[in-house]
């Protein structure tokens, strides 16, 4: 038992544990919050094509540091986020306009996106291993300054997702009865868009460009098996989110493992889980009454 304490007590006073344990665990609540907005939009696929846009916005953020002599991946996430930002938009203006399916806008996003990427990030002098850490994850290179951008950002993304919930899910739930009520559809699906990409940017620490799309629908997919509204959805997405997170880390300091894959293997398993359990729940509350 000794061992284990000690154990424990090692790791969390480890600072690059504490950082990685608190990028987690905010990226974890905040990224279900816009996740409910976009499965309810039917749009679970969104944060997979903007990851691949803010791939080539990484690559762009290398090659302008370069070019202005600046520590190699300086400007990486502000590449991603404006990158990220502008292809929602995009997505969004393109999705509405009628004149392209949103399946084939997300694909077009999805092949530009992870080739300029690729391309880029070998013109910026960049290697396969600086790749891999931006499409998988690499939290055991986390800074002070990579947390604070982490909690700012996260923070913008609650307080515009909270802040708009009633107009963001009036234009997720209905969009033409919203439009009728005259709610400004068109700039809400943007903000909308526009959160998803914060929070795409936010999360491809923790889980990778790749994967970042498992951290905002696959909790919301778990609580929807049981929820009874939108909002208790959104609520226990959150916390499913953030927990899921920090055990994902702890159980990936223990055993070695990939700490962005282990945390999405982890949600698959719950969402599993609950998907098994629920059916005999409903039978052993229905031979109740």
């Amino acid at each position: 038992m000794s061992e284990y304490l000690e154990y424990w007590s090692a790791m969390l006073s480890d600072p690059l544990v504490q950082r990685a344990l608190a990028v987690a665990i905010i990226v974890g609540g905040a990224a279900p919050v816009v996740g409910t907005y976009l499965v309810q939009r039917r749009l679970a696929l969104l944060g997979d094509g903007i990851g691949h846009v803010a791939l080539t916005g990484v690559a762009l953020g290398w090659l302008i540091g370069a070019g202005m002599g600046l520590a190699p991946g300086a400007l990486a996430i502000p590449g991603a986020v404006v990158a990220a930002v502008v292809g929602a938009v995009v997505i969004e203006l393109v999705r509405s306009s009628g004149r392209t399916s949103g399946d084939l806008a997300l694909a077009l996003m999805f092949y530009g996106g992870i080739a300029g990427g690729a391309a880029l990030i070998k013109v910026a002098g960049g290697t396969s291993a600086t790749l891999v850490a931006y499409l998988f994850g690499s939290l055991s290179t986390l800074s002070r300054a990579d947390v604070a951008t982490g909690v700012i950002l996260a923070g913008l993304i609650l307080a515009i997702g909270l802040a708009g919930r009633w107009a963001l899910f009036a234009a997720a739930s209905d969009e033409d009865f919203a439009k009728a009520s005259g709610l400004p559809t068109g700039f809400w699906n943007v903000v909308s868009a526009a959160l998803a990409a914060l929070t795409v940017t936010v999360a491809m620490r923790v889980v990778g460009l790749l994967l970042v799309s498992a951290l905002m629908i696959v909790p919301v997919a778990i609580t929807q098996l049981w929820a009874r509204s939108f909002w208790r959805t959104m609520g226990w997405a959150a916390l499913v989110g953030a927990v899921t997170g920090a055990a994902g880390l702890v159980a990936s300091y223990w055993y070695g493992l990939p700490p962005g894959a282990t945390i999405v293997v982890l949600a698959i398993a719950l969402y599993a889980l609950a998907a098994i359990s629920r059916p005999v729940f409903e039978r052993v509350r229905s031979s109740r009454r």
